[in-house]
């Protein structure tokens, strides 16, 4: 019995594959797979430079690995796009790297960097996962996340191992089961509001951490960059991750918790950039990307009300650093349109049917 209930979800799954033979991308299907390669194409260039300057051998290899996945994914996504007939995307290659350009960050800092990317990986490709209807689109992103799982394991573990504290702290275990009953839980009273809650530490800890990666990479890009209007820019995102790093710190420091190590340290004084101000600017758009939906999903599991309300003006102050952005990425023509809805009114303007 147990065989023949095998044979049929075999059999339906087959029988599915086929029926979506000549089926094409959806909307979700095609902008993630846009999405993703312009990431993993700017992923192969950074682990390209680390590779160059990297002298930890167990670091070195991590990175060879990441390298190597990211390879993987661009060569299969280019496949995709050949066989869909859609245009491959530009994205960065060589000509977004500087050959024998000095090292811009330690050895450490690469490691948090790649388990820092592949923590956000595991979050970007469950989504894309969710949202995959093609038998082969959510297989290649099911494999996605699952060389994600295994890099982050890689880099987390090296981590600890050499002695980098990432992990969350130590509150005490609970002795009781315990019932709210009343509304200072999630609102203050008598100007006093209750202990964070385990969940409330683990979100403050990620978005302090995401933004110590990205004030280091503000610090380093804005050494390096050829463009005076884009050294400015880099260096006011060194002030926004300062103010995000400080005042979210401050709820860590309320409950005497220890707050995330600066990595401000692991910066070399190289003005020699590695890669191209394009790759900078892009990659400080991930970032801002990343912020905003880290705060985003923080929002959704954190009740106090003073944390709402902090990481509203803290989301306000990314999303008004990210515009900024984006207008030096157009005003550079750095842009690169991803796939759109059809603009209808302005087909009709063009329309030769009179």
């Amino acid at each position: 019995m147990e065989g023949h209930s095998q044979n049929k979800d075999m059999f339906s799954r087959d029988e599915h594959r086929e029926h979506q033979q000549n089926k094409k991308l959806n909307a979700s299907e095609l902008g993630d797979l846009f999405s993703n390669y312009m990431g993993d194409s700017m992923f192969a260039c950074v682990f390209e430079h680390q590779l160059q300057v990297v002298e930890d051998d167990e670091i070195k290899e991590c990175i060879e690995f990441a390298l190597d996945i990211s390879n993987k994914h661009l060569r299969m996504m280019r496949e995709i796009f050949v066989k869909e007939n859609i245009p491959v995307p530009v994205g960065f290659g060589e000509q977004d790297m500087r050959q024998e350009a000095p090292r811009l960050f330690s050895d450490i800092f690469m490691l948090f960097y790649i388990e820092q990317m592949t923590r956000v990986a595991l979050i970007t490709y469950g989504d894309t996962l969710s949202t995959s209807v093609r038998h082969d689109i959510a297989d290649y992103f099911k494999m996605c996340l699952n060389d994600s799982i295994v890099t982050q394991e890689k880099a987390m573990h090296l981590l600890l191992s050499k002695g980098i504290p990432i992990s969350t702290p130590n509150i005490p275990y609970p002795t009781k089961v315990d019932f709210v009953e009343k509304e200072s839980f999630i609102s203050v009273i008598a100007g006093k509001f209750r202990p964070l809650t385990a969940i409330e530490i683990k979100h403050l800890q990620v978005n302090i951490n995401s933004n110590i990666l990205g004030k280091s990479l503000m610090l380093g890009f804005s050494q390096v960059a050829s463009s005076a209007k884009l050294r400015n820019y880099f260096q006011d995102g060194v002030k926004v991750a300062d103010r995000q790093i400080e005042e979210l710190g401050k709820f860590l420091i309320s409950e005497d918790l220890p707050t995330p190590n600066l990595m401000d340290a692991h910066i070399s004084d190289s003005i020699i950039p590695p890669f191209s101000d394009k790759l900078m600017l892009y990659h400080t758009s991930l970032a801002n990307t990343i912020g905003v939906s880290n705060y985003g999903f923080a929002v959704s599991k954190i009740m106090r009300h003073d944390l709402h309300a902090k990481i509203a003006l803290l989301t306000a102050d990314i999303a008004k650093y990210a515009n900024e952005g984006m207008n030096l990425t157009i005003e550079n023509n750095w842009f690169e349109e991803p796939p759109t809805a059809a603009d209808r009114i302005n087909l009709s303007k063009h329309s030769s049917a009179d």
